[in-house]
């Protein structure tokens, strides 16, 4: 009596192999989910934070001249632009003497604003400080918070799909417990598979593959799904920033290369030459009369002389040739590699003499103008970008002397001794 009464009642194997299995069910499917859910943001931190840098960085861009001419009115305005489309929470810009010069800040709308608040003040990097830079100059600089609505969109979803998929896994749980081991852990090491390779290689490219279980299966296409979402999302940011990277570097009236890109190309040009020693050129080009036409007829009619003129330009040149705006009605043009003085001057002469055909208006009219060119030669006239810029601007300025419609090669001190030693 006393032994039956201290007898143990022990569970079934049944009730044991199900347990097991629910808590095998419930510690993968909870393991996946928050590896998942930290992954994509992670993932979703570091194209957040370098989305942010860019939207920096093209603020910074757009509100340089208002900055440096200190306009609060068109740096509101550059600010507004392009905040206020972007996942931006408060922007600022201030002048070199810590004044603010604009400032936007989104309006909180919504039960759960706070919570965005707090999810981007612990995820993103906050401020972002970019100076704002003119001619190699800090003339101020821009303070810039993001938003965290898509980091909490994604958390709360990312919350949901492991709640949902841990249920869904307690509910099947008696019926996994009739299956092999093994049916179980390989569609499991097939997703903990993808998962690794996505957070370590970024590899969003791979799927979980079907399992014959309807619950794992499900949670292979929850996970596909996710990483569908993480591709698209990845794809998006790549082409916002290579199209943030293309206005940040060319001229949005011509499409041409501005000062920064073709200032860069020239200087690695330079290195290359120096240790291949080879020789370049560098074309200064400046609009004749650009401002009468302006004035005359209108800035409209000027941009579009400015466009007719950077397509005659670049049809002149040569497959690796780089023409570029440097601002207003100036143009820059890096010939390499250049084999004679005279390949330089016969493109000269063609791009001068493309002018002489009349430029067709929009509205039917034609007018004809001229570019006066300087040509500065590498290294007879400088080895360094600035001073052959300089070289080749004064040789255009002689040339609008004698008589503009023409080029001019620079007369430097040194390019003289060194034409005069080779003669």
């Amino acid at each position: 009596m006393i032994a039956s009464a201290k007898r143990v009642i022990r569970p079934t194997l049944r009730a044991v192999l199900g347990r097991g299995h629910l808590s095998a069910a419930l510690l993968a499917v909870g393991l996946a989910g928050v590896s998942v859910t930290l992954l994509g943001v992670l993932a979703l931190r570091v194209y957040a934070d370098h989305n942010l840098h860019l939207i920096a960085r093209s603020i910074n861009y757009t509100v340089e001249a208002a900055v440096v001419f200190d306009d609060r009115a068109a740096a509101n305005e550059a600010l507004v632009t392009i905040a206020g489309t972007e996942e931006v929470a408060d922007a600022k810009v201030f002048n070199n003497d810590g004044e603010e010069l604009a400032h936007w800040q989104r309006e909180d709308d919504g039960v759960l604003a706070p919570l965005e608040a707090m999810v981007a003040s612990t995820l993103l990097e906050q401020p972002i400080n970019l100076p704002i830079m003119h001619q190699q100059q800090k003339v101020g600089h821009i303070e810039l918070i993001g938003q965290g609505r898509s980091l909490l969109r994604f958390l709360l979803s990312g919350l949901a799909g492991v709640v949902l998929c841990t249920m869904l896994s307690a509910l099947v749980a008696s019926y996994l417990s009739r299956r092999l081991l093994g049916d179980i852990i390989r569609p499991l090491r097939s997703l903990a598979s993808v998962a690794h390779a996505a957070r370590r290689e970024r590899s969003f490219d791979r799927r979980v593959p079907e399992a014959q279980i309807a619950e794992l299966n499900e949670l292979g296409n929850d996970f596909n799904a996710l990483l569908d979402e993480l591709e698209t999302w990845q794809s998006h940011l790549q082409s916002e920033n290579e199209t943030l990277a293309h206005l940040a570097s060319h001229d949005s009236l011509t499409g041409l290369p501005n000062r920064a890109f073709f200032e860069g190309r020239v200087s690695r040009s330079l290195r290359n030459a120096a240790r291949e020693q080879e020789h370049l050129a560098l074309l200064f080009l400046d609009s004749d009369h650009f401002k009468q036409i302006n004035d005359s007829l209108g800035h409209a009619v000027g941009d579009e002389v400015l466009i007719s003129v950077a397509n005659r330009i670049r049809a002149q040149l040569r497959e690796h040739d780089l023409v570029a705006r440097l601002g207003g009605d100036e143009f820059a043009v890096l010939l390499t590699p250049l084999h004679s003085r005279e390949d330089a001057e016969r493109i000269a002469e063609k791009i001068v003499t493309s002018m002489k055909l009349p430029i067709q208006l929009d509205d039917g009219d034609s007018l004809t103008t001229s570019l006066s060119v300087g040509i500065a030669y590498y290294p007879d006239d400088g080895q360094d970008p600035a001073s052959l810029l300089n070289a080749a601007d004064a040789a255009m300025y002689q040339a609008k002397r004698k008589r503009r419609g023409h080029w001019q090669v620079a007369h430097t001190e040194r390019g003289a001794a060194d034409v005069k030693k080779r003669s």
